[in-house]
């Protein structure tokens, strides 16, 4: 099966790839703290949809690059661009 991540695009800078920060919710294991813990990764976007702010699903994938593997599946909530 292949893993699924959901998380906010943080950068949309590069041709077709975006940047997903996916935090994990864990309890530190001595005080039993809920910690956030956010882990940043790449993920291709064929069309250059995806937006800063924007919730994405993003789904594992073969290598596309040295650090890309994963793809923006799904954008689940889009954010309203004001000028």
């Amino acid at each position: 099966t292949l893993k699924e991540r959901v998380g906010v695009v943080i950068s949309n800078m590069m041709n077709k790839t975006v940047v997903v920060a996916v935090d994990n919710r864990v309890a530190h294991p001595k005080y039993k703290k809920i910690i956030v813990r956010t882990k940043k990764y790449k993920a291709h976007d064929d069309d250059n949809s995806c937006k800063i702010g924007d919730f994405v699903k993003i789904c594992e994938s073969r290598p596309l690059s040295k650090t890309k593997h994963w793809v923006v599946s799904e954008i689940l909530s889009s954010t309203k661009t004001t000028n």
